[in-house]
C-alpha cells in the first residue's frame, strides 16, 4: 500500500472520515465469514483494537480477527494488499509488541512492518521489521537514503519518497513517505516509535496528527500465511 501506481494497482482508504479504502477489481476474491470474525474488505474494531483489510488486484485474502491483538491472513494472488492490527489513533510514544508465524512461500514479496498515516502534513510511514523478497528502500524510484537509527536491537536505514498524486486517506494527493528498514530481520520483538519518529524528525522528516497505527502484514503479488499478535 501507498508505492506508485507503477509497482501496484491503484487504491483508497477510509479512515475516521477519511477516504484510504483499497478498490478491488472484479477479479479479487474476498472471503466475507464476519460472524466467524473474518473479515471482508474495510476498517474497524474487534474486542478494543483497529483492524483493517485492503486488497487491489486479483488476489485471494482471508482476513480473520481471532482476537483483540491477534489475526491470521491466507493469500494468493498479484496485485496488493494490507491487513493488520493496532490503533487509531495512533501514538508517538507507543512501544508496539509483535509476535508473527510468517509463512510467505518462497519468492514470494510480503513485508511486516509497524504501519501508519499522519496528517498535516500527510505522511505514510512504515518501520519495517522483516521482509520477504523485497525492499522498501528500493521498492520506487526516487526514494532517499537519509541515515541510520539504532533501535530495539537493530540499525535500521531510513528513506524517504514523495508520491505525486497518490491514493491516500485524504483522497488523492501528494505526500512524503518516510521507511526505516530493520538490517536484522525479525518476525517478533518490540517497536519503540518514538525512537523512529525522533530519527525522522532530525532529519526533517516530520509527522503530524497520529492516524491509524498498525502491524501490517503486506503482500505484492504473491503467496503465503501469517498469523501475528499484536500488543501496545
Amino acid at each position: 500500500m501507498g508505492f506508485s501506481t507503477t509497482l501496484l494497482s491503484s487504491l483508497a482508504l477510509t479512515v475516521a472520515g477519511a477516504y484510504a479504502l483499497f478498490l478491488p477489481s472484479t477479479n479479487a476474491t474476498i472471503t466475507d465469514l464476519s460472524a466467524r470474525g473474518v473479515q471482508g474488505p474495510g476498517s474497524g474494531t474487534f474486542d478494543g483494537f483497529f483492524w483493517q483489510n485492503f486488497v487491489a488486484g486479483s488476489f485471494d485474502v482471508v482476513f480473520n480477527n481471532i482476537a483483540g491483538g491477534q489475526y491470521s491472513v491466507q493469500w494468493s494472488g498479484s496485485g496488493d494488499f494490507v491487513v493488520g492490527q493496532g490503533f487509531n489513533p495512533g501514538s508517538r510514544t507507543r512501544v508496539m509488541n509483535f509476535n508473527a508465524n510468517w509463512g510467505p512461500n518462497p519468492s514470494s514479496a510480503a513485508i511486516l512492518s509497524v504501519y501508519g498515516w499522519s496528517t498535516n502534513p500527510l505522511v505514510e510511514y512504515y518501520i519495517n521489521e522483516d521482509a520477504n523478497a523485497f525492499n522498501l528502500g528500493t521498492a520506487n524510484p526516487g526514494t532517499t537514503h537519509k541515515g541510520t537509527v539504532v533501535s530495539d536491537g537493530s540499525t535500521y536505514d531510513i528513506f524517504e519518497h514523495t508520491q505525486v498524486n497518490q491514493p491516500s486517506i485524504q483522497g488523492t494527493a501528494t505526500f512524503n513517505q518516510y521507511l526505516s528498514v530493520r538490517q536484522n530481520k525479525r518476525t517478533s520483538g518490540s517497536v519503540t516509535i518514538g525512537n523512529h519518529i525522533n530519527a525522522w524528525a532530525a532529519l526533517g522528516m516530520n509527522l503530524g496528527t497520529m492516524n491509524l497505527q498498525i502491524v501490517a502484514v503486506e503482500g505484492l503479488s504473491s503467496s503465503g500465511q501469517a498469523t501475528v499478535t499484536v500488543s501496545g
